[in-house]
């Protein structure tokens, strides 16, 4: 088994008045070279968004983009005609493909908006631009892993350009769990939201991280309330 932890407080930083957000790997302004993704996993940004501010504006291309809404409204809009609010609970996927510009707003007058943003490299270049979202089981506890995302069309989980999977996962204080990858081989990204877990035998806090790869299966427990994503992503 190989790991490699990422401390919270050792994550970029992007302050912009309106904008504040924490890089898990370099992007923007931040560049480290040890820090550009865990396999396909590319971006694991951290934002919040002040009241009446947007992302302007903008296009992407030949990446997957997965938008998990944690406290108030995004407010969507699309070249491919999409205009949708993804309120706190619901999730967000675009596959921008040959092509998509898209703005990212908090229309509200009195509160932030707060989202984790990620990008996964795709297994096809140039696919047709797609989008798609669902609710998904914040503040339910169950336990156990709710796979958001995957690239089997054949599951309930919204689907990506890539055989990557995204869980998310709330558990009780003194809950393990043992999570075994679904195809030999992949790596296994666990990012603490909140609380504390121990990790293949690392403690981790809120917003820590842990990367895992050659291993068959990787040992959760939690000392309190936590609530966690878990990616499993090819390495190559």
């Amino acid at each position: 088994m190989q790991t490699i932890i990422h401390p919270a407080d050792k994550r970029g930083k992007g302050e912009y008045g309106w904008l504040h957000t924490r890089y898990s790997f370099s992007f923007a302004d931040w560049y480290e070279p040890s820090r550009m993704g865990f396999g396909v996993l590319r971006v694991l940004n951290d934002d919040v968004i002040d009241p009446k501010s947007e992302f302007a504006s903008h296009s992407h291309a030949n990446m997957e983009i997965i938008t998990i809404v944690t406290e108030g409204v995004v407010s969507h809009k699309d070249s491919m005609g999409n205009s949708y609010d993804i309120p706190a609970g619901e999730i967000q996927v675009m596959s921008a493909g040959t092509g998509v510009t898209h703005s990212e707003s908090n229309n509200s007058a009195t509160d932030r908006l707060a989202l984790f943003q990620l990008w996964i490299e795709p297994r096809e270049q140039n696919i047709r631009p797609s989008y798609a979202q669902r609710a998904f089981g914040w503040g339910q506890k169950s336990n156990d892993l709710e796979l958001l995302v995957s690239g089997d069309a054949g599951t309930p989980a919204l689907t990506i350009n890539q055989d990557a999977r995204v869980f998310y996962g709330e558990f009780d204080q003194g809950k393990t769990l043992t999570h075994q990858p679904s195809t030999r081989g992949y790596g296994v990204y666990v990012f603490v939201i909140n609380g504390k877990a121990e990790v293949a035998g690392a403690l981790l806090g809120p917003r820590d991280a842990i990367g895992i790869w050659e291993t068959e299966g990787v040992e959760l427990s939690f000392s309190e309330p936590t609530r966690v994503l878990l990616f499993e992503v090819p390495m190559e």
